[in-house]
């Protein structure tokens, strides 16, 4: 992309109604502008990242097994008052009538939905174990909505919703899961803690919440500091096997992790104090069994290898897709802006022309932002007519983590500059060298452009 062909709406001036980092980077950078209290309309920026996190999000459920669809964002209030939870979110409820005095409501999760679609279409015990998913935009009408994308009241998100015909197996979707949200998570760049948690209105006695530790967390978390040390990496994992799965939930789960809900002073106090951390927490995905709860109430029942008729057993399991790009945001900046890590990056690399109009830097530029589009990468090619500062502050404000410089001077010597923006170091190479160097780190990633 070029970028005097891109709508990149940058601002210089911090935002005053920006509280924290990811908020004010956000709208600095042209990802997101605000329609209303929490609610926000995407820009190109913003939604390329948000394309990414989401191809991840699905490609690691698919990779697990599960089965992807869509559902409304509009639901029947039907559905909520046959399993008595209509009330249980208070005001959070955006309710509203139709032209025919129906009750409906715009959506804050999917339990009845997905079990009414259940109950419907399955009632034997040879379709399962069946686990199915969507990413939807969701509303709840928070109180007091802030901190841009990280406490909105609509946003996007992936919730999955195992059916299992017993506990075992329901807790075998429950470890699959955790084992796929750690793969996901580490592919965005995070460390994301499991931690035992509450199981608020959605219920359930199995819960943990997925946290990534920032200064700006809306949680306080207890932690292991040992847990920090635990990387998912590239291991390989058969998502049939229970063992495999049930190993990686205890090798994850077993050290002292907690939020303030759950937190056990007691326990926390064996923890030896040198390893004993409180910090604070932005929770990015949380997963639940809460058996029968809701194929109960709804009457999701199938028939049993014995003939007979009973309850499944479910889980539900969702991860924040818009609050992901915050968390990664709050996570991963300096105070010249954002540093993407690869794996979720809006574009792959930058390339600056220090003299545009410059017959020799012009063609150079050119060939470079056609070599690494036929290396299969997203280049962004700021070709204004701008002075170098300028271009400099915006490449370090939207994040890129690699950036070609090109300029009269290095030329003559056959080079240009690549430098990181993680690290700021750079170094000297030649235009084949460095598109080579860029695709070969690229390789290591497992990126997508989108859907």
């Amino acid at each position: 992309m070029r970028l005097s062909r891109y709508f990149l709406p940058v601002l210089k001036e911090n935002p005053s109604e920006a509280q924290i980092v990811s908020h004010r980077y956000m709208l600095r950078a042209g990802m997101i502008k605000q329609s209303a209290a929490g609610i926000y309309s995407w820009l190109p920026l913003g939604f390329k990242v948000l394309k990414k996190i989401e191809t991840i999000v699905h490609e690691e459920q698919m990779r697990a097994g599960h089965i992807p669809m869509l559902m409304p964002t509009l639901q029947s209030a039907d559905l909520w008052k046959e399993s008595g939870r209509y009330d249980d979110y208070g005001q959070e409820m955006l309710r509203i009538s139709d032209r025919h005095g129906r009750d409906m409501l715009y959506g804050p999760t999917n339990e009845e939905l997905i079990t009414d679609i259940f109950r419907s279409h399955v009632g034997s015990y040879k379709d399962l174990p069946l686990t199915l998913y969507h990413i939807q935009w969701k509303f709840r009408d928070e109180i007091r909505p802030r901190f841009g994308v990280m406490r909105g009241r609509e946003f996007y998100m992936k919730d999955g919703y195992n059916f299992d015909l017993t506990k075992e197996d329901a807790l075998h979707a429950y470890n699959r899961h955790l084992v796929s949200y750690l793969r996901s998570y580490e592919r965005m760049g995070l460390q994301a803690i499991p931690m035992r948690a509450d199981g608020g209105p959605i219920g359930g006695d199995y819960t943990h919440e997925f946290l990534v530790l920032a200064d700006t967390g809306e949680s306080e978390v207890f932690y292991d500091s040992a847990v920090t040390d635990l990387t998912f990496g590239d291991r390989a994992i058969d998502y049939d096997s229970v063992e495999q799965c049930q190993g990686v939930l205890e090798e994850f789960t077993s050290k002292y992790a907690r939020t303030d809900e759950t937190h056990d002073e007691a326990l926390f106090n064996e923890v030896p104090e040198e390893r004993r951390r409180v910090a604070r927490g932005i929770e990015v995905g949380q997963i639940f069994y809460f058996g029968t709860k809701y194929s109960e109430a709804l009457g999701a029942n199938v028939q049993g290898p014995d003939g007979k008729q009973s309850p499944v057993h479910m889980g539900s399991h969702g991860i924040g897709v818009s609050r992901l790009l915050g968390a990664i945001i709050e996570a991963s900046h300096d105070d010249k802006g954002i540093i993407w890590p690869e794996g979720v990056t809006p574009f792959h690399c930058g390339i600056v022309n220090l003299k545009q109009g410059d017959a020799e830097a012009d063609a150079a530029c050119e060939s470079l932002y056609e070599a690494l589009t036929a290396a299969g990468l997203e280049p962004l090619y700021d070709d204004r007519k701008e002075r170098a500062g300028g271009k400099f502050a915006t490449m370090d404000l939207i994040g890129l983590p690699w950036r070609i410089t090109v300029g009269p001077r290095g030329l003559k010597n056959g080079v240009v500059e690549l430098t990181s923006r993680r690290s700021g170091e750079s170094e000297e190479l030649s235009p084949e060298a460095a598109v080579q160097k860029i695709a070969e780190i690229y390789a290591n990633h497992q990126t997508g452009r989108g859907f």
